[in-house]
């Protein structure tokens, strides 16, 4: 493709598909947000708990609260990623400014960088 024809931007068409998959990664995200708080909310007022359970139990509130964390973080990430396509800047890598190839957005929807840009971060990274 000629320099003067290379894409800058994903078409309206692209990002409302991009948009319709975010927002079910949301959903999904928020779905196991909920399930995952839910877990954590365990009455521990139960007479049947021992010493041992109780242990084991503080550690999955633990692993719970974590995922629930992390499914947070994932939930804010893609939040951007629709501010994003609002803005007409989704897929355009924060470092390289070219396009971020469809397959990427695809399988990760809230990335922001392409391989050749995390590629240079990490050299950057590695530098200082």
């Amino acid at each position: 493709m000629d320099k003067k024809q290379e894409k800058t931007r994903y078409s309206d068409e692209e990002l409302q598909e991009f948009k319709e998959l975010i927002l079910a990664k949301i959903d999904q995200a928020q779905e196991n947000y909920k399930r995952l708080k839910d877990n954590i909310m365990v009455d521990e007022s139960n007479p049947t708990f021992k010493m041992m359970e109780e242990g084991a139990a503080t550690l999955q509130k633990e692993m719970a609260s974590q995922q629930a964390e992390r499914q947070l973080d994932f939930i804010r990430k893609l939040q951007a990623a629709l501010m994003r396509i609002e803005n007409k800047t989704y897929g355009v890598c924060r470092i390289t400014g070219k396009l971020i190839p469809k397959e990427r957005l695809l399988a990760v929807p809230h990335a922001t960088l392409s391989i050749e840009g995390k590629e240079i971060e990490a050299k950057n990274k590695q530098k200082s």
